[in-house]
């Protein structure tokens, strides 16, 4: 799957593929959606309406409603970064995101990815421009939060992702091209998706990633994914996309999570996560052939192991394929770190592995670190 992360403005085709990834890796990204209406009971963006709303412009539709309570507390997101020239010197690009206000004093919660080597944020507000610090960074989820000096600030209404239904409608409001408050429209596309991304200095998992079809483009990450009663159910964060374009494949992070990782950023200004201490790539049928691998042909094959980590301690070696955590199945790295996320620090789980054609399980007791 190649999928692209965007801040609008700066050099960010970032390609990946889930064939092969190693360890603490995933996507960092921005979406790209779009859905398709027809008939003439349509508003003007022209996604179909949900039966009973009528296009009348006396009447306010779900859709307005929604657009009108997230673009209260969706920001623009610009941000200067230097860079080094071809003839050695440094010099100054420009790009923009989106962030969603969680805090009416001022925090600001967007994607890792729009803020990372910044060396200044603006956040614009009405006809303002902010200057913004950063508060925590989580590279190994794509999260940070930024903080302006500001009270009173409109906080987003969380919603409950874990509500979500596939055919759902939602909207999506960001910064796309720098095009503030920016709204699009369209349904939930599927649930659950995850990935991984080692294409950047730090690598990132991404979990439970709800997958819309409301268009999202280059700017539009760090922007709220919401449904129609205007409660903000994820954040943009990627599409699958050949071009660049929106092509209809776009991935939100739950906001549920995104909140739990954002709060440790603001008391601590670092976040932790279940912790295994291996380093693994995909295991799949062909892998399995080229490397000699018996009785397994999927799951997450240990490349390394952290010396004293909790995967050391509980007997894990280099060569193992991993294939369950929990009693959740693994079939893949991205699927490893979404059985790992859902294991509590310090909880003791079983882990299965294959280990020369063999199947057993072992006791792992689960660890802290800033990565899996």
């Amino acid at each position: 799957m190649n999928t692209r992360v965007h801040r609008s403005g700066l050099v960010v085709g970032l390609e990946l593929s889930l064939t092969a990834v190693v360890l603490a890796t995933v996507l960092a990204g921005c979406a790209s959606p779009r859905p398709a209406g027809s008939g003439s009971n349509t508003p003007s963006s022209g996604t179909q309406v949900p039966p009973g709303v009528t296009n009348s412009t006396a009447a306010t539709t779900p859709f307005e409603s929604a657009a009108d309570l997230v673009t209260r507390s969706v920001v623009n997101v610009a941000i200067s970064e230097a860079v080094p020239s071809p003839s050695g010197s440094q010099q100054v690009q420009t790009g923009n995101g989106s962030g969603i206000i969680i805090r009416p004093d001022g925090y600001i919660l967007t994607n890792n990815h729009v803020v990372a080597g910044s060396t200044s944020i603006l956040v614009g507000l009405g006809m303002n421009q902010i200057p913004a610090k950063i508060i925590g960074q989580d590279p190994s989820t794509d999260l940070a939060v930024i903080k302006i000096a500001r009270t009173g600030l409109i906080a987003a209404v969380p919603g409950d992702p874990q509500a979500l239904q596939r055919g759902q409608w939602v909207i999506a409001v960001g910064s796309p091209f720098g095009l503030e408050r920016t709204v699009t429209a369209g349904i939930v596309s599927a649930l659950n998706r995850s990935t991984v991304d080692q294409t950047g200095a730090s690598s990132a998992a991404y979990t439970n990633l709800i997958q819309t079809d409301a268009a999202i483009n280059p700017g539009n990450s760090g922007g709220a994914l919401a449904t129609l009663d205007g409660k903000v159910v994820g954040v943009s964060s990627l599409d699958e996309s050949p071009s660049g374009a929106s092509a209809g494949v776009g991935f939100a992070i739950p906001i549920d999570f995104a909140l739990s990782i954002a709060d440790q950023l603001i008391k601590t200004g670092h976040a932790v996560h279940p912790y295994l201490g291996v380093a693994v790539i995909d295991l799949d049928a062909h892998v399995a052939s080229v490397l000699g691998i018996k009785g397994a042909t999927q799951g997450a094959l240990v490349q390394s192991v952290t010396k004293s980590g909790p995967a050391a301690k509980a007997g894990i070696k280099k060569g193992d394929v991993i294939s369950a955590i929990g009693g959740l199945p693994v079939t893949d790295s991205a699927t490893m770190f979404a059985a790992l996320r859902a294991q509590k620090i310090g909880a003791t789980v079983p882990v299965e592995i294959v280990r020369n054609g063999k199947k057993s399980t072992v006791m792992l007791t689960i660890g802290s670190g800033a990565t899996g």
